[in-house]
């Protein structure tokens, strides 16, 4: 594996794999990578002939300078895991490689943008297009990884590709979970012992939701009963849990029916001071 810091050296790398008629993943990350992260990069060992796999904390997509200093940096650690898994090029840029010059962009992203997180993190979807669009650009690999943990961000950049005209394929992965059922996260590190106890009954209460679904409760009424029963729990406390059209991001008032698009359940949860995000499909 290459550890690669420049982009002039990474177009030259990939250059000469294109001219071999290789096709190219890549895996955009923030490091702190963990069995989630490596989900995505087994898919694309297994689905493209070489990976490239970035590792850079973008600071254009944080709206709070305390969740940007507070963000895990395992930098070494990283490089084993990506060298473990076959990976052929890990891009490990500095800020002053990405952004010599502050990038001014802004993305017309449309509805997908404007609910749930983007309301709550103003920015944040502007600047996941900033960098994710700068590796599109740097790479142009023919398929690009993405965990559905950040369910609304894969719309999102569905929707960064359209306005790119870009044919790049945009391949979304299953929530990589542990045993109790919390959704693996770089933020997971942050949380006490405590917290790590409590944080698992996120998804127990979305399981439960599916049941509630079953018994004939509306949308409406199984979002009330979600936040109601996490919020029940002592340490945790909803931000938003929203019943989306999985496609759209548009909220529906009621279930969908066979053969059209599936609906997905959003949630942002603070445990203490670290922020969790998970969904469910109905």
């Amino acid at each position: 594996m290459r550890i690669i810091r420049k982009v002039d050296q990474l177009r030259g790398a990939l250059a000469q794999l294109r001219d071999k008629g290789l096709t190219i993943g890549l895996v955009p990350t923030m490091g702190a990578l963990h069995a989630g992260h490596r989900s995505l990069v087994d898919r694309s060992v297994k689905e493209n002939d070489a990976t490239v796999v970035s590792v850079f904390v973008n600071p254009t997509q944080f709206n709070n300078p305390a969740d940007l200093a507070t963000y895990p940096r395992t930098e070494e650690a990283d490089a084993a895991l990506l060298e473990q898994a076959g990976v052929d090029i890990a891009f490990i840029p500095s800020v002053e490689e990405i952004y010599p010059e502050k990038d001014d962009t802004q993305w017309d992203l449309g509805p997908v943008a404007e609910v749930m997180e983007g309301p709550m993190r103003p920015g944040h979807f502007n600047g996941v297009c900033q960098i994710v669009s700068r590796l599109f650009n740097y790479v142009n690999p023919d398929r690009a990884y993405f965990g559905e943990k950040d369910f609304q961000q894969i719309a999102v950049i569905r929707r960064m590709t359209q306005i790119m005209g870009s044919p790049i394929e945009i391949v979304a992965c299953p929530i990589v979970r542990e045993d109790d059922g919390l959704a693996l996260s770089s933020r997971n590190v942050r949380l006490s012992k405590e917290q790590r106890a409590i944080a698992p009954h996120i998804h127990r209460v979305l399981a439960k939701s599916l049941d509630w679904k079953a018994e004939g409760l509306t949308p409406r009424e199984v979002i009330d009963r979600v936040v109601a029963e996490i919020n029940s729990q002592p340490g945790l406390e909803v931000e938003y849990y929203e019943i989306v059209d999985a496609i759209t991001m548009q909220p529906v008032d009621a279930w969908p029916k066979d053969g059209e698009t599936p609906a997905a359940g959003c949630v942002t949860v603070y445990c203490g001071d670290v922020r969790l995000i998970d969904n469910i499909k109905y």
